[in-house]
């Protein structure tokens, strides 16, 4: 009887043109790449198969790249080394998207066992896997529209497809939204609360808003909520993220007018109502760099822990429904991300931001210190619904 004693580890490399199905999703100025939908599940049980340490793939046209994932079981399997998924835009186009990625690697059977099953940090689950827990992958279901160079898998005699790749029959039961989960008692942020200080709204959306911060750092440091009760980031529907990522962009190209440059943060922590919180930061005062060291710095003296997470990364491929985090995103892309496991300082985000190193108000560190009248806070309501009306993308519906 023969018996081989090779055992299977995975492969360095794996290069196909689809997507995965499942990898992620991400926005990006062209719009949005859901692997829901472009992906293939033939290449997710390729990858799920093969275990490569670096996936590539390109036939989307956009550039991608995902924070790792385990391929193993934690405490039901051995460790394994993790997979990196990055896809690479097509060669010279317009939006200078990259579409080169210079890397080095030591080929998995020349590296040290212990060395290779290290874990990073920013470690996700597996997304080809139901749940870590009971390790099942998820079910292929039939592609649509398997993209293949020379011919469609999936084609039928008989059906005809669209252009776009996709059967042009529509589905004659769609998709409901999802309704918001109901708060458990009162809401200061839940627009249709009677406790919502209404005054402080500067715009309305479908399914978000604008309000003036109760005591901001400046007159136009503003929150973004939604509508409906949704405690983090991580909770929210798609549609509802969309709509927070369409705020962002049109926040940055207002204050991009008015030569100031955006930092957005949100604390999942001691909070009932996602506060995405906008606060703009004149040119004048520092660098996009300065800002992202004056995080770090800050972090590191009072022992936490604030790690740099790529650029496309989704925050729902880090935390978990209900998980505490503290999470930072810059003008450039650049995000910083902090998992609170115990105490955290509630002023942390306003404390970096009101130092000398960034506004240099350090006596606004604490909002409950900035208040103002009813009156005064009027008056700046009125004046940033003005001033940011030329940008209201609300008023295009």
């Amino acid at each position: 009887m023969l018996c081989s004693t090779y055992q299977f580890k995975g492969v360095d490399i794996l290069l196909t043109s689809p997507w995965p199905k499942y990898v992620g999703s991400f926005g990006n100025s062209s719009g949005e790449v859901d692997t829901k939908k472009c992906g293939s599940a033939l290449v997710s049980s390729l990858a799920t198969g093969l275990k490569p340490r670096y996936h590539f793939s390109a036939l989307e046209k956009s550039y991608y790249e995902r924070l790792p994932y385990r391929n193993h079981i934690v405490l039901q399997e051995n460790a394994q080394h993790v997979t990196r998924f990055i896809a690479l835009a097509n060669v010279g186009n317009p939006e200078k998207k990259k579409y080169l990625y210079a890397f080095s690697i030591v080929p998995m059977k020349l590296m040290d066992a212990a060395e290779l099953v290290k874990q990073p940090p920013d470690v996700t689950e597996n997304p080809y896997r139901k749940s870590a827990s009971t390790g099942k992958q998820i079910p292929a279901p039939e592609e649509q529209s398997t993209c293949q160079f020379f011919f469609d898998l999936n084609e039928k005699e008989g059906r005809k497809r669209s252009s776009a790749g996709r059967d042009s029959k529509a589905s004659p039961h769609p998709k409901q939204p999802r309704k918001p989960p109901q708060p458990p008692g009162p809401c200061w942020f839940c627009l249709a609360s009677p406790e919502v200080e209404k005054h402080l709204v500067v715009n309305i959306g479908t399914h978000c808003y604008l309000a003036l911060a109760k005591g901001g750092l400046s007159d136009d440091h503003v929150l973004i909520l939604p509508i409906g009760h949704y405690q983090s980031v991580v909770e929210l529907s798609a549609e509802v993220v969309e709509e927070v990522e369409k705020y962002k962009a049109t926040l940055r190209c207002f204050f991009k007018s008015r030569r100031k440059q955006c930092v957005l943060f949100e604390r999942n922590y001691k909070s009932h109502h996602l506060q995405l919180q906008v606060i703009p930061v004149p040119l004048s005062c520092c660098a996009t760099d300065d800002i992202k060291d004056a995080f770090i710095t800050q972090a590191q003296e009072q022992q936490i822990e604030l790690l740099e997470i790529p650029e496309h990364s989704d925050i729902k491929q880090i935390a978990q429904p209900g998980a505490a985090y503290f999470y930072v995103e810059l003008d450039t892309g650049e995000k910083l991300f902090h998992r609170i496991k115990r105490n955290f300082p509630l002023q942390f985000g306003r404390e970096v931001l009101a130092s000398e190193a960034i506004l240099n108000i350090p006596q606004k560190s604490d909002w409950r210190q900035c208040q103002l009248s009813k009156e005064e806070e009027e008056t700046l309501a009125y004046r940033f619904r003005k001033d940011f009306e030329p940008f209201d993308f609300t008023l295009d519906d």
